[in-house]
């Protein structure tokens, strides 16, 4: 199965490259991870924030063309566990999709690619600083194959 985790948003801390390379290295081989860094736009005066996203849009719709399954995250989606994660994950394993994971940046993601979504999740009531939520997503789907490979990764 191929996960493309596409994100608006370029030039992470440092801090968040060590965790996404340490967890990717962690992920099982049948897992096909990708990151897509799109640019965010740039904002000025002249630019309305419609304009600034609808140009974002265009930029994640070109990555997520042939994708089977489109998950955007946003603060206001369904909250789900890890093991939730974990059954999802088993799916997407089993039919070999290819899925897209969306993350928005400093204003989100746009009503039009949110409705293009399968499904719209939360990783958390609060609102994330979009970095954090890479770390934590990249977290959640190792956390979720160790699940799967009954690995004592996960307590309960």
């Amino acid at each position: 199965m191929k996960l493309n985790l596409i994100a608006v948003g370029k030039r992470m801390p440092k801090w968040v490259d060590l965790a996404l390379t340490e967890y990717i290295k962690r992920l099982p081989k049948n897992i096909n991870f990708n990151l897509n860094e799109i640019a965010p736009e740039k904002r000025s005066r002249n630019r309305s924030l419609q304009e600034l996203k609808k140009n974002e849009d265009e930029k994640i719709n070109t990555l997520i063309s042939s994708t089977n399954i489109v998950i955007a995250l946003d603060e206001k989606g369904e909250l789900i566990s890890s093991h939730r994660l974990a059954g999802e994950l088993q799916i997407w394993i089993d039919q070999q999709l290819d899925v897209g994971i969306l993350i928005g940046g400093a204003d989100g993601l746009s009503d039009s690619i949110k409705n293009r979504a399968s499904k719209i999740w939360s990783l958390s009531k609060m609102t994330l600083p979009h970095a954090l939520a890479r770390v934590i997503f990249i977290e959640q789907l190792y956390r979720a194959s160790t699940i799967l490979n009954k690995h004592p990764y996960h307590r309960e």
